[in-house]
């Protein structure tokens, strides 16, 4: 006899936060072997595609205060890993830059999705694959979107 499913088990909001929570925990896991956190490997990774940010700009793409951003790039910065230019219009802005030294963990952070990705979606391959990408994007767009009245109203009934 096959035991009752727990309603939490197949709820699409749970699966999503548990899902999201193991893959931060994984890569946590990863940067802590070489003695980082997986926020330094955030701020790294944004970097590498963006090269030039703020701490400001990072701060809002990394949804942390601009302090948090400012310790996370001192370590860094100390590591040899990133450095802060000043930026050629506003005097009072520091752009941020890698520097070679940040070349073997950024080799290791694609290593490591790469490596995730291939093991979390073992067994989906084609179709299956492409539905759940799809189907995680629709979620997203819509999450994006402004909220319908509906939405605020339940935000307000929820605070």
């Amino acid at each position: 006899m096959n035991a009752p499913v727990n309603s939490f088990d197949r709820d699409l909001l749970v699966v999503l936060h548990d899902v999201a929570r193991l893959i931060r925990t994984r890569f946590d896991q990863r940067a802590r072997g070489y003695g980082m956190t997986r926020a330094q490997w955030i701020i790294l990774a944004r970097l590498s595609r963006q090269p030039g940010m703020s701490q400001n700009e990072l701060a809002t793409i990394c949804e942390v205060e601009p302090i948090t951003v400012g310790r996370l790039v001192d370590r860094l910065e100390l590591r040899g890993m990133v450095e802060r230019r000043p930026d050629p219009t506003d005097r009072r802005v520091k752009r941020l830059h890698l520097l070679p030294a940040a070349e073997p963990i950024l080799a290791e952070i694609t290593r490591s999705r790469e490596y995730l990705d291939a093991e979390i979606t073992e067994g989906l391959h084609g179709p299956a694959r492409e539905a759940l990408v799809d189907a995680l994007l629709h979620i997203k767009m819509k999450l994006n979107a402004e909220p319908d009245d509906d939405g605020a109203k339940l935000a307000v009934a929820g605070e």
